[in-house]
């Protein structure tokens, strides 16, 4: 017996319905990216290995996809690798190429390969797909879209404030009221990293502070033991399993450390600003546990997450990455950006019933079909209804009207308009309204916009 038809675990496929939720969220975002001076751009779905890898931290690398070699680039397979059980070199001689990771690696790439097409400070946005080899669960799919927004060009710090304001206003549009902005520095971390004794090993570091809330305080501090065993485990347990750590009080502890004193000044701008901000609809705080284990981020981190439900995972984060194009040729161009987690925020948005019920109706009105003889005369109306933003569908076949009408209400479309062949001798049609069944005969030369208001 053949099997069902299924698609590949952690990927999706996307009915009307859903699709018209997460277009409503798109829509929210890609408004505000452009009121906010964003350009939106796009790259290839596919990028060289030499691009992707290294940048991600050691976890991160092992979750890009990547793409075997075709043709007779496949007889450059290293066996022997295989063989010696060294499958990172043998992975390495069969695949050049692998799908995108995120979207700010990609950019560094874009910015540093168009550098001279481009006007600095450059900030664009992009909303594409990305892929990651993780264990699909709730809320963690391989396949999913990013929606990022990124400054490249300026050091600015009103570049950090900006972001969180855009994070904001998005949000509190999507209908979010009960958000936290978790902030953080990557010279705080540093310190962090000097004040127990694990600078010398501070990405594998700063990647295993980061799964805490994962695998929680107790695997981290064996993690970070086994990595560094003469770690100062005391002060890391204290001063991470303190439910909140203030700014102050880390400024008395790492006094010591010139890193830690450009991450406060950093921080205590930004907060300083959103204090006063009146319009910030939602809460913003320190959080030392704040890592986003990306090797990239030299700066500011940001994390977005709900206070009402953690277990969805965050809803955006970025940061600022200082370095990352000169990777790419392209030194002394700092950037920062943020993504949005779409698929986290239709989740989120899904369970708390936050949709606008008007978006199940896949068109405004349905012309009931009695025939191409009939339509000829309605169409001059269905163009000028069309060209005025409303959704007209036609029936496609000349059913029984009962079956026409079942297929409307399950569109939960406004209205329907008919016309028959005494409609048709008359000049008029039937304006039916499908909430509340009610219908009217109008001639068809006086019929305008206002018959079809939504109620």
């Amino acid at each position: 017996m053949s099997k069902s038809p299924s698609n590949p675990k952690g990927t999706r496929d996307f009915l009307p319905s859903t699709l018209s939720k997460r277009n409503f969220i798109l829509d929210i975002i890609r408004k505000n990216f452009k009121l906010f001076g964003f350009l939106e751009i796009q790259t290839p779905a596919l990028e060289k290995n030499s691009t992707l890898l290294g940048k991600y931290g050691n976890e991160g690398d092992r979750l890009v996809f990547k793409i075997l070699n075709s043709g007779d680039k496949i007889k450059k397979a290293n066996i022997k690798a295989l063989s010696d059980n060294k499958l990172s070199d043998f992975s390495d001689s069969i695949s050049e190429k692998g799908l995108r990771y995120d979207l700010t690696v990609p950019l560094a790439r874009f910015v540093s390969q168009h550098q001279n097409e481009l006007v600095f400070p450059f900030k664009r946005f992009q909303i594409q797909n990305v892929w990651r080899a993780d264990r699909p669960q709730h809320g963690r799919f391989q396949e999913f879209t990013q929606c990022d927004a990124d400054v490249i060009g300026t050091n600015s710090i009103i570049q950090e404030i900006e972001l969180i304001k855009l994070y904001d206003s998005v949000f509190s549009q999507l209908g979010f009221n009960d958000l936290i902005f978790k902030i953080n520095h990557r010279s705080i971390l540093i310190g962090l990293a000097e004040y127990v004794g694990a600078k010398s090993k501070l990405n594998e570091f700063i990647s295993i502070i980061d799964k805490i809330d994962k695998i929680g305080l107790d695997n981290v501090i064996k993690e970070v033991k086994k990595l560094i065993i003469d770690v100062s485990v005391s002060k890391l347990s204290n001063l991470l399993g303190e439910n909140e750590i203030s700014i102050e009080k880390l400024d008395n502890l790492f006094k010591e450390s010139i890193d830690f004193q450009k991450g406060i000044e950093d921080l205590k701008i930004i907060l300083d600003f959103i204090s006063v901000d009146k319009s910030f609809n939602n809460e913003i705080k320190f959080d030392i546990t704040l890592a986003r284990g990306l090797n990239y981020y030299t700066g500011t981190i940001i994390e977005v997450i709900s206070k009402s439900n953690n277990a969805v995972g965050s809803l955006g984060g970025g940061g600022r990455y200082d370095n990352l194009t000169s990777i790419f040729n392209l030194k002394n161009t700092s950037g920062v950006g943020i993504s949005f987690g779409l698929d986290r925020i239709y989740l989120q948005m899904e369970k708390q019933k936050m949709f606008p019920k008007n978006l199940d109706n896949n068109f405004d009105i349905i012309v009931i079909n009695f025939g191409v003889y009939y339509l000829k005369k309605l169409y001059p109306l269905i163009d000028l209804l069309r060209q005025n933003g409303k959704k007209v569908t036609i029936y496609p076949d000349k059913a029984k009207i009962n079956k026409q009408f079942s297929y409307a209400d399950k569109h939960k479309v406004n209205y329907a308009i008919l016309m028959g062949e005494n409609e048709f001798e008359k000049n008029e049609i039937i304006i039916k309204n499908m909430t509340d069944g009610t219908q009217f005969n109008y001639a068809i030369e006086k019929v305008n916009l206002d018959f079809f208001k939504k109620n």
